[in-house]
């Protein structure tokens, strides 16, 4: 009995032991639970402050590089204006060279050769005119007309455009005409308002001249 009544009473110190060191335990936990919070929160706002401080000093910097480059612009700007007059002087300077370039050029380019002078076509001869005057004549013949009525500026016109022939023209239709012909319009001189009436009536070879009767 006595045995027993030692064994619970060791066991029940023992219990109580083990709860006085839980509760110690406990008391040291919550006792450095604040003071770590305190040391979290300190070494946060270290980190907050250093971030901040290296914020402002990079904001420093990117506005002292702001500066330099809007102070570089100008005189960027002011080298570009004298590189711009220095290629106007150049180009003002090359252009009377050019000028002279071309002008010397000029001299020695070869003289370019006038173009060969179309011949002028021949001019109609008397004959020829002769032989239409009297190709007119038979037509009208052959139509049974009484006579037909030639100026001296249509017919040049009719055979050769643009060509002065008149006096070729004018000795052509004179000495085609026969006895009994007259004139419409008379010229001493040769003239395309010359103009003379043929009959045709009668074209026989019995028929003389005009000349030949109003020698």
């Amino acid at each position: 009995m006595a045995a027993k009544k030692t064994a619970t009473t060791t066991a029940k110190t023992e219990a109580k032991e083990t709860a006085a060191k839980k509760t110690v335990v406990k008391k040291t936990v919550a006792a450095k639970k604040p003071a770590v919070k305190k040391a979290v929160t300190k070494a946060a706002k270290t980190v907050a402050e250093t971030k901040s401080e290296e914020k402002k000093e990079t904001v420093k910097k990117a506005a002292a590089e702001k500066k330099e480059t809007v102070k570089k612009a100008p005189e960027k700007k002011a080298e570009e204006k004298t590189v711009e007059k220095a290629a106007e002087k150049a180009a003002v300077k090359k252009a009377p060279e050019k000028k002279e370039e071309a002008k010397k050029a000029e001299k020695k380019a070869p003289a370019k050769k006038a173009a060969p002078k179309k011949a002028a076509a021949p001019k109609k001869s008397f004959q020829e005119y002769k032989d239409v005057i009297n190709w007119k004549k038979w037509e009208a013949h052959n139509m049974n007309w009484l006579y037909i009525e030639v100026n001296a500026g249509d017919l040049m016109q009719e055979l050769e455009a643009g060509v002065n022939n008149i006096k070729t023209v004018c000795e052509a239709i004179l000495d085609s005409m026969l006895e009994g012909d007259t004139f419409i319009v008379e010229s001493e001189k040769p003239d395309a308002k010359l103009t003379v009436r043929y009959y045709c009536d009668n074209l026989s070879e019995e028929r003389r001249k005009y000349s030949e009767v109003n020698g």
